[in-house]
């Protein structure tokens, strides 16, 4: 049985169990909380190990892309039986607050609910509930840490698209938190890209220079702090990377000049979509599991 641990009791910290599937020996299961960084309630998803049982485990954080919900990866992945097997667990939040009433969230599908873009928005009127860095990076870990068998010092984080983006600021921000990273598709450069030019100049105001902090590839070109083994992969077929949306090129260059090594595999015939992550998941799991159980 997972039972939340008993000792904690900061109200703040309440779980509520909208769903639990047992799945590849362990069980899938969903939380609602309320977010005190986004002001709304939130849900997560969590995979919790048949080792979880017995025995505190590491903790892989999926940062999902625009659109999505807790529920895209828990449902496509197909992550459970690499989770099970490696002993990790996967918490897999949401992507944005959701039902705040601000005017204009729900206009646009690549800005507003469901397009957080993991980034603390400074701007009104965003800057009150678009907060999904601090989320991300604060609120979500200590939720998880405080509530489930988690080794606390093994984290590492992964992501499609959007949180391809999300997934490599948050460990080029901060060094050494988290022990492995990895990304499908990832927006590299969002500076220099229409979904991130648009998401930061609402967001984030017109000063672009405040951009930098939540770009990849400004945020490689500066890192300093223990080697970080960045594995990518990218369907060759995929329609954002022709639209430049993408931009790993970028991203790659400033790597191997700063020496940060990173695996980037482009996949012939593949999209964007999660028939090509399901069908690359395993690799990403055994490689956060390297650096997780080493």
């Amino acid at each position: 049985c997972y039972f939340i641990n008993p000792t904690f009791s900061l109200s703040a910290m309440a779980l509520t169990q909208v769903s639990s599937n047992k799945c590849a020996g362990g069980f899938q299961k969903v939380f609602e909380h309320e977010s005190t960084e986004l002001k709304c309630k939130m849900k997560f998803a969590v995979y919790l190990p048949p080792k979880a049982e017995t025995d505190k485990c590491p903790v892989m954080y999926w940062l999902s892309g625009l659109t999505c919900t807790e529920q895209n990866f828990i449902t496509k992945a197909g992550s459970q039986l690499a989770a099970a097997e490696h002993g990790i667990i996967i918490v897999a939040p949401d992507t944005s607050p959701r039902g705040c009433n601000i005017e204009g969230e729900d206009e646009n599908w690549d800005f507003g609910t469901g397009a957080g873009f993991y980034v603390n928005a400074t701007q009104d009127p965003w800057k009150t509930n678009y907060r999904m860095y601090a989320y991300v990076t604060e609120e979500l870990p200590k939720l998880i840490n405080a509530n489930f068998p988690t080794d606390p010092d093994r984290m590492s984080v992964s992501g499609h698209s959007m949180g391809g983006h999300g997934a490599l600021i948050c460990a080029l921000k901060n060094p050494g938190k988290y022990k492995a990273v990895s990304a499908f598709a990832p927006i590299c450069n969002p500076m220099q890209c229409p979904w991130g030019q648009k998401a930061f100049a609402g967001y984030l105001g017109s000063d672009r220079s405040t951009w930098e902090a939540y770009d990849a590839t400004v945020l490689a070109a500066s890192y300093s702090g223990p080697q970080l083994n960045i594995l990518i992969d990218q369907g060759q077929d995929d329609q954002f990377l022709s639209a430049s949306q993408l931009l790993p090129d970028n991203l790659i260059a400033v790597c191997s000049e700063k020496k940060i090594p990173v695996v980037f595999r482009l996949q012939p015939g593949y999209d964007h979509s999660y028939f090509f992550m399901y069908s690359f998941m395993n690799d990403h799991i055994k490689h956060h599991a390297k650096y997780l159980n080493a």
